[in-house]
């Protein structure tokens, strides 16, 4: 066969040292890759780029106006104005600087709630797929029993047991049944990982059952956690704002948006700035977190790989 070939359309290559290293393509990690599918998603960055500039607006917006969020700097109901940019309430508190303070509470009892729920939704979910047979039957049991509860019986109940009205006990409120859901999502992705050939390698090398479930498979859900973190802080978001428009919530002389919104609520039609503020805010960092983990999910879901 060799004798058909002409050897004069060959030529060799020089063997130089840095032609024998050179790769023709990068190397392209899992999050290297995700991070350039997420890029192109110009809605999930605008998302990401609005949530910026929320987060920095309550660090510093209280402290642009120089007013407090408690003090009584004008007469009540007043329009904005180039002194009030927001208008005062029926107080004559000054709105834009109690919509950046309350904003603080209701963005950090979002992120903290929705941080204890995935510590906790993690482990409980991983230990019980790893564990399988009765007690995965009996753990899954509970957790169907947690999400039975009245939400607002719970915050009732917790609020009566702890005799204050302060964040704390809200927070414990909206977490005892906040990690059910991601449980269940953790729990059937363990229940694929845990029969792979990693994981058997891992137990034939004598790695234990605690560093299996907490260095192999726990990293390896990584994607549906991040997706899930994304879900969960709009939803905590949400749950406060409700919370305290009912009046279980946030009480005065700390302020959210949801309060905002409830004190609001009853001078709408004369003062409708009052409402419509800290309902644009909550709207707004609900969609944006919401918007960026459709982004995320689209990036970190490996099927959607070009």
């Amino acid at each position: 066969m060799s004798e058909y070939i002409d050897k004069n359309k060959f030529k060799p290559l020089p063997k130089t040292k840095d032609r024998s290293e050179y790769i023709a393509r990068p190397v392209i990690t899992y999050w290297s890759d995700a991070w350039r599918r997420f890029k192109t998603n110009k809605t999930a960055i605008f998302s990401f780029v609005i949530l910026i500039l929320l987060i920095v607006m309550v660090i510093i917006g209280p402290m642009i106006s120089g007013y407090s969020h408690e003090e009584i700097v004008g007469l009540p109901n007043q329009t904005p104005s180039k002194e009030f940019w927001f208008g005062t309430d029926d107080l004559g508190r000054d709105i834009f600087t109690r919509v950046w303070k309350g904003g603080r509470i209701s963005i950090l009892i979002g992120l903290i709630g929705a941080i204890i729920g995935t510590v906790i939704g993690c482990v409980y979910g991983a230990i019980s797929a790893y564990a399988g047979g009765v007690v995965d039957t009996v753990m899954m049991r509970i957790v169907e029993v947690l999400s039975s509860i009245p939400y607002l019986l719970l915050v009732i109940i917790i609020r009566l047991a702890f005799k204050t009205n302060g964040i704390g006990p809200l927070i414990l409120a909206m977490t005892i049944t906040g990690w059910c859901g991601l449980a269940r999502l953790v729990r059937g992705q363990i229940l694929s990982l845990k029969q792979q050939d990693f994981i058997m390698a891992a137990r034939v090398l004598g790695v234990s059952d605690k560093n299996i479930i907490l260095k192999h498979l726990i990293p390896n859900t990584l994607n549906i956690i991040l997706v899930s973190i994304s879900f969960d802080i709009p939803g905590y978001i949400f749950s406060e704002a409700f919370l305290s428009y009912l009046g279980l919530g946030v009480q005065p002389p700390e302020t959210s948006w949801g309060l905002m919104v409830s004190s609001a609520q009853q001078y709408f039609q004369f003062y409708p700035y009052q409402l419509f503020f800290p309902a644009l805010l909550i709207a707004l960092t609900m969609l944006s977190f919401t918007l960026l983990g459709d982004g995320l999910r689209d990036a970190l879901d490996p099927n959607l790989r070009k």
